[in-house]
């Protein structure tokens, strides 16, 4: 029932991001609608865990997690959780709503045996930086990019 807002809500992540971003962060014209087919897909996976918080009915913020394993073929199999997504909206955020969806989804993530997870986040967005370290995050690898120069001749 709630997968059409978490899809509003994941639009407005998109256009938060892109402030960091512009580049990156792009929805795809109907991004949105296949972001809520998506969530509604994932709902029998039990690999997947989507969460919301909601404030008087209304959703106010969500998160996705899924369990990730590596490749086994080439590395040895780890099993890991992955944050997919995080959001709350603007006039709920700084009220913990955030902290108690992340705890929840460790919470989850320990009842499937799982020892520690992983996420993305724009090295920009400062709040959301010091956010993830107060949570116990540290940097473990840096995604860098390079503008290509266009040929001068």
């Amino acid at each position: 029932d709630d997968a059409q807002r978490i899809s509003e809500l994941w639009l407005e992540m998109v256009d938060y991001h892109h402030q960091f971003d512009p580049i990156l962060f792009n929805a795809s014209e109907n991004g949105a609608e296949f972001y809520q087919q998506s969530i509604i897909g994932r709902l029998n996976d039990p690999n997947t865990r989507v969460l919301v918080a909601e404030e008087n009915g209304e959703v106010i913020g969500y998160v996705l997690g899924m369990i990730a394993d590596i490749m086994a073929s080439v590395f040895q199999p780890v099993r890991s959780g992955f944050l997919a997504d995080i959001y709350v909206s603007s006039d709920h955020r700084r009220q913990g709503i955030g902290q108690e969806l992340v705890e929840r989804l460790v919470l989850w993530f320990q009842s499937k045996d799982i020892t520690y997870y992983e996420w993305h986040v724009a090295s920009e967005n400062r709040d959301v930086v010091a956010f993830w370290q107060a949570m116990g995050g540290t940097t473990t690898m840096l995604r860098m990019r390079a503008k290509i120069k266009e040929d001068e001749s």
